[in-house]
């Protein structure tokens, strides 16, 4: 028999406590629940008032780990608004699909004249053929006769909307009520709703919070230091005992869980870590920190098989020879190519943060981690002569193909990850996927790239390290 799966789309403009008890109610009623946040809406102009690399990040706040529910960031990430029968389409393989709407959305459905007939694409094949969840709402009162033929009346009777949200943020009146605790400190932490332009960093404290730890088995330093860490349950952020390979590693395995990660050095440099003097033999979790929301990439891979496939990455992404030959390869930003044959070693696209590794080693300066900005690095450029990098805004896609696949072919890494041969590397800043980061106040990220552009260059023996931020622990 095939499962029964709840579609729940919505704005999500933020996500309330009363969106997450309708989709606790629907997880009972449904084999699964698919929560699909939706992109910008020409109707709906709130969709746009806060960056979607925010509402993806509520999104998971609220919804992530309930069980039998999936959370599809896809609309946010291709800035889209997906149809109703077109993400039927999308997903009946996964069973049977119900589409989730409210008593207010199937009104005067007997006369036809409900929304889903009226405004909805394919709305009267939908209505004759689809299946509906119907969810009472508190004083909307709806006639029987108005439901869809195939549909099912589901109560939740559970008051508050994002409108009633956003306009009691907007008032500095308290929300706690009808925000999930991790929700309501994100948009604290950020000013959502309240600023035009929200925040990407903020001080903050964790002391007192519990955390989970997350340790670089090959480091002999990390596994002794972790033995004087202890976790705890319900973790608040996630500590990181290793190098910065470490760290990467860890935001590519839990980002979506949207914890701050702590990183404490246990390796070089470790530009995205912090101090251990700063933590071993005192008082932790750290009180006085500066929490930094850091944007990652989102990456398309073509392989020679014309398959696609997609990948988020913190620090970097490059395309790199294969052979003993030199890459030939094209360079288009915003679909005009700019580079008609780049011959290097290679190509590669930072972010911010991750301008200080394999960047900064190519020859690129790095960058503040709040520039609204990204790299494109060539290594080891023969053509165009002179040719190094290029700064890109932060709303450029990119895309990098292989002139000669067959004879000169290209291996594709992410955050130093192998993704096999590819002919075509796509990329630009995820509007979804970002990850927070947790510094020691007294010696921020900002402080680090301040050292690197000023630093002395006559070093002692005992500072010479290799390149910060590397994908190598």
């Amino acid at each position: 028999m095939a499962e029964r799966i709840a579609l729940y789309g919505g704005s999500f403009n933020p996500p309330g406590i009363h969106h997450r008890k309708i989709v606790e109610t629907l997880s009972r009623r449904f084999d699964k629940v698919l929560v699909v946040p939706c992109g910008p809406r020409p109707d709906k102009p709130t969709t746009s008032i806060v960056p979607p690399v925010y509402r993806a990040a509520l999104a998971d706040l609220t919804f992530g780990g309930l069980p039998r529910v999936l959370l599809d960031l896809s609309d946010l990430e291709q800035a889209t608004f997906t149809r109703s029968h077109a993400l039927e389409t999308r997903y009946s393989s996964l069973g049977e699909v119900w589409h989730v709407v409210g008593v207010d959305i199937i009104k005067g459905g007997a006369k036809g004249e409900s929304e889903i007939h009226r405004i909805w694409e394919q709305g009267q094949r939908l209505w004759n053929e689809g299946r509906f969840a119907v969810l009472t709402r508190p004083g909307h009162r709806f006639d029987p006769s108005d439901m869809p033929p195939n549909s099912v009346a589901i109560d939740v009777q559970v008051p508050g909307s994002s409108t009633e949200i956003r306009e009691l943020i907007q008032r500095d009146e308290p929300v706690d009520h009808l925000l999930p605790p991790r929700s309501l400190a994100y948009i604290q932490r950020y000013g959502l709703y309240r600023a035009p332009i929200p925040a990407s960093w903020a001080k903050s404290s964790l002391s007192g919070q519990p955390y989970e730890l997350q340790t670089d088995k090959r480091n002999p330093k990390a596994v002794l230091w972790a033995e004087g860490f202890s976790e705890s349950p319900h973790p608040q952020f996630i500590t990181v005992i290793g190098g910065d390979g470490s760290m990467l590693r860890t935001i590519r395995e839990h980002w979506r869980r949207r914890l701050p990660f702590y990183g404490l050095n246990a390796g070089h440099l470790g530009f995205l870590m912090n101090s251990a003097e700063n933590a071993m033999g005192k008082e932790f979790p750290p009180q006085d920190v500066i929490v930094r929301q850091l944007p990652m990439l989102y990456l398309e891979m073509v392989d020679t098989q014309g398959r696609l496939t997609t990948a988020y990455g913190f620090n970097d992404a490059w395309v790199e020879r294969d052979t003993s030959q030199s890459a030939w390869l094209s360079v288009a930003i915003n679909g005009t190519t700019r580079l008609k044959k780049l011959v290097s070693d290679g190509a590669l696209v930072s972010t911010a943060a991750g301008s200080t590794a394999y960047a900064r080693a190519m020859g690129a300066t790095p960058l503040l981690v709040d520039t609204p900005a990204w790299l494109l690095v060539g290594s080891n450029v023969m053509e165009p002569i002179d040719w190094k990098s290029a700064l890109l805004s932060n709303d450029s896609f990119l895309e990098i193909k292989s002139l000669d696949p067959v004879n000169r072919p290209v291996r594709a890494y992410v955050d130093g990850h192998d993704h096999g041969i590819v002919t075509t590397l796509r990329a630009r800043i995820s509007r979804a996927a970002a990850a927070e980061l947790v510094f020691d106040s007294s010696h921020d990220v900002a402080e680090k790239i301040a050292d690197l552009q000023f630093r002395n260059t006559a070093l002692s023996a005992n500072e010479q390290h290799p390149v910060s931020g590397s994908t190598v622990d």
